[in-house]
């Protein structure tokens, strides 16, 4: 058998697999690129509606959950937002900030990938899709794998494998079970930044409001967001959702704060006052669709009186409605629609600035398939340049 010798072996070509193996290139390292799927960055590709949210500016470890809150902090610094808004810059694709700190290509993702693509191009970087991984063994201080398209070794190896997210994209358990069969462990792992489901209940309510999107206040435990909901024909959506799925568990309520700039009680109150004769429906129109406010009084959630019949408690009642709405999730749309996987590899077992195995000299586990999630808007693309970064410094 023919074994084909390369000092580093990455298994994964997303964001952090093609990141590392460019770094690795440029000090010299003969480095070998692998990839089950037919082309590279899917999922760079699709992000961002096609535009990829490629980071955020204000990346800072306080925006990533992780069993260990501090160990994001090294790869992080190693290799900012800054630094890959520079690469992004240098390769003249026009971006624009959308909000909260989110770069947004001006033109298509497929920028990105080009750039990436040219990165590992320079750095003399063997390429090959389509290969399957078919055993992975470690000999001494040479890892043995075995491909679809032959055997290759390495003195490093990195697994870039990503999460489960997006199964349609060719997402699998590759990475996970690697780890588990070099003797690392994992952290429960779930769907996150994914929409919730509704009980059939509330879903026969709120279903005929679907694509109705509301500015709105989300909490879950001490934890909150301040961006929009989106109700769908499935259940609730919108990126507070998204954000606040990540620290949602099953059988947990959710409290919901529509457009939280109202101070709900004393605007009902000065309306009474001012707009007698208005019914509610008509006072709460300026600020909701018609729609909404009128499957709120079908479902009996709201009652529609004029303003001088309001009394104080009915006041209380809806602004109790308005800013403190509770609602129990039935669950997630699963890894099917979920954007990153929350949970994997447990770093506990990893080394913060280099992300290798303490246990297991030479393997590397880098991107989504490490315990490493974060928030919506570009934080999980930072962290995917990081940790490739930090581990293509020293394999």
């Amino acid at each position: 058998m023919t074994i084909k010798e390369y000092d580093v072996i990455v298994i994964g070509a997303g964001g952090a697999g093609l990141i590392c193996a460019e770094e690795a290139g440029k000090r010299g390292r003969k480095t070998l690129l692998l990839d089950h799927a037919d082309k590279v960055g899917k999922k760079i590709l699709i992000s961002g509606g096609g535009r990829c949210n490629f980071t955020n500016k204000d990346a800072t470890a306080e925006r990533y959950l992780c069993a260990n809150k501090h160990f994001v902090k090294s790869a992080l610094s190693q290799f900012t937002a800054q630094d890959f808004i520079s690469r992004v810059e240098q390769a003249g694709i026009a971006y624009h900030e959308k909000k909260l700190g989110q770069l947004f290509c001006d033109g298509s993702a497929k920028q990105i990938v080009d750039m990436l693509l040219e990165g590992i191009q320079k750095a003399a970087v063997k390429l090959k899709l389509n290969t399957e991984i078919l055993n992975v063994e470690k000999e001494e201080d040479t890892f043995i794998v075995e491909t679809s398209q032959g055997t290759f070794s390495s003195q490093s190896l990195v697994v870039a494998t990503g999460g489960l997210s997006i199964p349609k994209l060719g997402a699998t358990h590759f990475g996970h079970k690697l780890a588990q069969k070099f003797g690392l462990s994992l952290t429960q792992m779930a769907p996150a930044l994914v929409p919730f489901t509704l009980n059939p209940k509330d879903l026969e309510i709120y279903s005929a409001l679907s694509g109705t999107s509301i500015d709105a206040l989300v909490r879950c435990g001490k934890t909150s967001f301040r961006e929009n909901i989106l109700l769908t024909h499935r259940g609730i959506s919108g990126p507070a959702i998204l954000q606040i799925s990540s620290y949602w568990k099953p059988g947990e309520d959710i409290q919901i704060s529509l457009l939280p700039d109202i101070n709900w009680l004393d605007y009902l109150k000065q309306q009474r006052q001012e707009n007698p004769k208005q019914e509610l429906k008509t006072i709460l129109g300026l600020h909701f669709s018609k729609n909404f406010v009128q499957q709120l009084i079908d479902a009996e959630l709201i009652l529609n009186k004029k303003a001088a019949d309001l009394s104080n408690k009915d006041i209380q009642n809806l602004a109790q409605v308005f800013t403190d709405f509770t609602l129990k999730p039935h669950g997630t749309e699963g890894y099917r629609k979920a954007e990153v996987t929350l949970g994997g590899v447990d770093t506990s077992q990893l080394n913060a600035r280099t992300l290798e195995c303490k246990d297991v000299s030479g393997l590397h586990f880098i991107g989504e398939v490490v315990d490493v999630t974060g928030w919506l808007g570009g934080y999980n693309f930072q962290w995917a340049w990081s940790s490739g970064y930090a581990a293509g410094q020293v394999v």
